[in-house]
């Protein structure tokens, strides 16, 4: 297989490029998403479906079709440059769920497609910095996530088996098996039901009020404060890297205040800089400078006229 010689690549990267990287494209591009998701949820609708079949299995096919014409631009926008294009995770996002859709076993299920098209919509996160930074900080919060699952799993299965021994006889309803007291302690995490809960445990004892409201401390309070804080913090590094990537593309907010305050600072440093003279015409300032203050003292010293060429000298200096 022959590859194209350089120039050729290089045409065909900056004529893709151009399409790609203007303004109306992404617009055309984020239409063609949410016309899909329009349709998807229309297919939901029995009748409709009925009524309209063949003019959504066309629209579909003309959103793969677009897709996947959006695709080769994209491509053929690295052609010049192919390592950029795979480093990209939002690149290999948007090339497998196209790319998908082409698979013989994607195309006679229609339920692997439609999940397959509902991924779709998810690709608005390329066109919207923000969601995209909240995507990037949910990925990142995952290993702190899986830890505090685990703590509230603990938390739980001993509080559910206390539970259990407590009041597995009195309100087996709700506490009958490990499992019915797994369900009730996970609803109570919301608070849901926590009155009935604690009327239920005050029937048997007033010490059913210290299990029930360290319960509440511990897992609607603290773990949940711990679990916002996770993601406050994940929030916080994703926004420092999507501005450290954009930085690093000279299109960043970063980049832009760093070329704004060089430019500020040359500009100001052009303005306050004094003048260098050059030593022969200082030289020349001071022995002027002297010939004038020896002319003054003359002239107080003895009162007189001053001579013609003593006043032009003057007015030379001056």
């Amino acid at each position: 297989m022959t590859t194209a010689p350089a120039p050729t690549r290089a045409r065909i990267a900056a004529a893709c490029r151009a399409v790609t990287e203007a303004p109306a494209f992404s617009l055309v591009v984020l239409t063609a998403i949410l016309l899909n998701a329009v349709l998807l949820g229309a297919e939901t609708y029995r009748g409709f479906v009925t009524d309209h079949a063949a003019r959504l299995h066309g629209a579909e096919l003309a959103c793969l079709a677009f897709f996947t014409l959006e695709m080769l631009l994209r491509l053929g926008a690295h052609a010049d440059r192919p390592k950029e294009f795979w480093r990209d995770g939002w690149n290999l996002f948007d090339l497998v769920v196209v790319a998908c859709a082409y698979l013989p076993f994607v195309r006679e299920n229609s339920t692997v497609l439609r999940l397959l098209r509902l991924v779709r919509v998810l690709r608005t996160a390329r066109f919207f910095p923000q969601l995209r930074i909240l995507f990037i900080a949910v990925s990142r919060s995952l290993p702190g996530t899986v830890s505090f699952l685990f703590v509230g799993a603990v938390i739980l299965y001993v509080y559910a088996m206390i539970g259990w021994v407590c009041f597995g006889s009195h309100d087996p309803a709700h506490f009958g098996s490990l499992g019915r007291a797994l369900l009730t302690l996970f609803l109570l995490m919301t608070l849901e039901g926590l009155q009935d809960a604690i009327y239920n445990g005050l029937a048997l004892s007033r010490l059913s009020l210290l299990y029930y409201g360290s319960y509440v401390l511990l897992a609607s309070f603290v773990l949940v404060n711990v679990l916002i804080g996770v993601v406050l913090n994940s929030l916080d590094e994703a926004r420092e890297l999507d501005t450290a990537a954009s930085a690093a593309e000279g299109k960043g907010p970063r980049a832009g205040a760093g070329k704004e305050a060089g430019t500020g600072t040359r500009v100001s440093a052009a303005v306050t800089a004094p003048e260098d003279p050059r030593p022969a015409d200082l030289a020349e300032r001071i022995a002027d400078l002297r010939q004038s203050l020896d002319l003054l003292e003359r002239s107080l010293a003895t009162p007189h006229r001053p001579a013609a060429g003593d006043k032009d000298r003057m007015a030379t200096i001056a």
